[in-house]
């Protein structure tokens, strides 16, 4: 978790995954990111799981993300 200014930022590299294989979720100040890629067959080929704590200071109705063009998720929260 990285401060900017009046925000934090995390980021994460999902490249190898598509957008609807991606699920972020956030709870108690904790964000999780989850990814799963399946294969024609059905089995699961690749997985990623990151989760985070956001400092105490965190607006947790501010968090929100944006998956760029080159696959990089990046997820921001306000600082109170």
């Amino acid at each position: 978790v990285r401060a900017q200014g009046d925000t934090y930022q995390v980021v994460a590299d999902v490249s190898q995954f598509e957008p609807p294989d991606i699920v972020v979720t956030t709870s108690n100040c904790h964000v999780a990111i989850q990814a799963e890629k399946v294969a024609e067959d059905g089995t699961i080929c690749d997985t990623f799981t990151h989760k985070c704590q956001l400092p105490e200071d965190t607006d947790p109705l501010s968090v929100s993300c944006i998956l760029t063009e080159t696959g990089t998720l990046v997820i921001t929260a306000r600082r109170r």
